[in-house]
């Protein structure tokens, strides 16, 4: 019998929280591996959109300071309406954030908008496929899917490499992913499948 989303969602936040746990350095060591993730782009990677961590999700910190080193542009995501994509928002490590509509810690609305040219997103499962299992809000994709035919921003998951699935359950609304950033290193997803 085949896992539903749901059932797969309380058994890998449980699992996450483990993982969490076991290896708190877990974001310092992602950080490490973040020349990969850039130098396998097929763009110039000016602009990236992180997330504030929530619960057990991996620590984003490490990775911000390393973008920051590296001159890049930070941006973090904006829920401002039910349903609708996300805005993304100009940030720099140490400001002042704030609630967004979901409770997430999100710049102030006023702050300067930016393009991502990659989003690191946090998840609870992911596949080599490129599949990737989130919280069940759809922000990510209705945001990726809001493009129409602009340029599609790199879509990088960011978790522990003990989130990995055989399949990730995936419904047709469902973005895929380009790649996965863990602990253990970055692996791109294998186009075949």
């Amino acid at each position: 019998m085949t896992e539903t989303k749901a059932e797969l969602r309380s058994r890998m936040r449980a699992e996450r929280k483990q993982l969490k746990l076991a290896l708190p350095d877990a974001g310092a060591r992602a950080a490490a591996h973040l020349h990969a993730v850039l130098s396998a782009q097929p763009v110039e990677v000016r602009t990236v959109a992180l997330y504030v961590p929530m619960g057990s999700e991996l620590d984003t910190a490490p990775l911000a300071a390393e973008l920051r080193r590296r001159g890049l542009r930070l941006l973090l995501p904006r829920v401002r309406e039910p349903d609708q994509p996300l805005d993304f928002l100009a940030w720099e490590p140490g400001q002042a954030l704030e609630p967004d509509l979901q409770g997430c810690s999100a710049p102030p609305a006023g702050s300067d908008p930016g393009a991502p040219d990659l989003i690191l997103v946090p998840l609870l499962a992911f596949d080599r496929r490129g599949g990737r299992l989130g919280q069940g809000g759809g922000y990510y994709d209705r945001t990726l899917a809001a493009l129409h035919g602009r340029r599609r921003p790199l879509f990088v998951g960011l978790g522990f490499a003990g989130q990995e699935v055989a399949q990730a359950p995936l419904d047709p609304h469902d973005q895929k992913l380009d790649g996965i950033l863990t602990e253990r290193g970055y692996m791109p997803a294998r186009k075949d499948a």
